[in-house]
């Protein structure tokens, strides 16, 4: 069966698109794992399809390199907005479903605004905070997040107590200056490090906001593979009206045969 695919990246986090509104694209998981696979296919972080809504612009559904569908992506889904855009489907401003629920984007010069779910609650431990941004989201301040193996202590947290199996996203995060952040990221599903995590980035400018290192928004965050903003309300410990904010790019498009 050939397919045609596009790839698309925000801030390095790299995506195999594919217009299913069809529904021709039959999910398999082995068969998404191979299309992101870095040497014998397309190679990204994930798939996403663009599939039809029957109330909103469309729907977005994504999996992990691993090709198991999961949990919101912050770059993936400024991606689908810039996708759809791109294909004609919408105008600047649009709405679409993912597996967290309803989203709002906007198409802006040089970059693609999205809106994210509210964050109701934020938790602190001792050596780090908590929260889901859409995905389960681990975040951990250093002095210095170059000094840390990401690879080798994301995974022990990844997989450790109290996440086990289900897992969740670890995110290292530093203060590089005035309501600005540093953050590297090891993301579930991928089992790696990753130039940049949408949710993760969220994650650490609440995170920072809450714990009083950044004083107002928007809150710069530079990922190994661009720069991020991210704008949001605080209502105590809540934060609402959620936007991360940064570029998104078609790389080039294709078609590949799958078996």
């Amino acid at each position: 069966m050939e397919i045609n695919f596009y790839k698309y990246q925000g801030a390095g986090n790299d995506f195999v698109m594919i217009d299913d509104r069809e529904e021709k694209f039959v999910i398999n998981q082995e068969k998404i794992a191979a299309l992101c696979d870095r040497n014998f296919g397309i190679g990204g972080d994930g798939l996403i399809l663009l599939r039809n809504h029957p109330t909103e612009d469309f729907q977005m559904v994504y999996f992990n390199s691993d090709g198991n569908e999961s949990t919101m992506c912050g770059n993936g889904g400024r991606c689908i907005a810039q996708f759809a855009y791109d294909l004609g489907l919408t105008e600047n401003k649009m709405t679409f479903q993912a597996i967290d629920g309803l989203h709002h984007a906007e198409i802006q010069p040089n970059k693609v605004a999205l809106q994210m779910i509210d964050v109701n609650e934020v938790e602190s431990h001792p050596t780090h905070y908590f929260m889901n941004t859409g995905s389960p989201h681990h975040v951990a301040f250093s002095d210095s997040i170059n000094a840390i193996d990401v690879f080798a202590k994301g995974k022990e947290i990844r997989y450790g107590s109290p996440y086990f199996e289900n897992g969740s996203n670890v995110n290292f995060v530093e203060l590089i200056a005035e309501n600005h952040l540093a953050i590297r990221t090891y993301e579930r599903g991928v089992e790696d490090e990753t130039l940049a995590c949408g949710t993760g980035v969220t994650a650490a400018a609440i995170a920072a906001f809450d714990k009083g290192l950044v004083s107002k928004v928007p809150v710069k965050v530079d990922a190994l593979g661009g720069n991020l903003e991210v704008n949001f309300e605080q209502d105590q410990h809540q934060y609402k009206n959620v936007w991360l904010i940064g570029p998104a790019k078609k790389v080039f498009k294709g078609s590949i045969t799958i078996d």
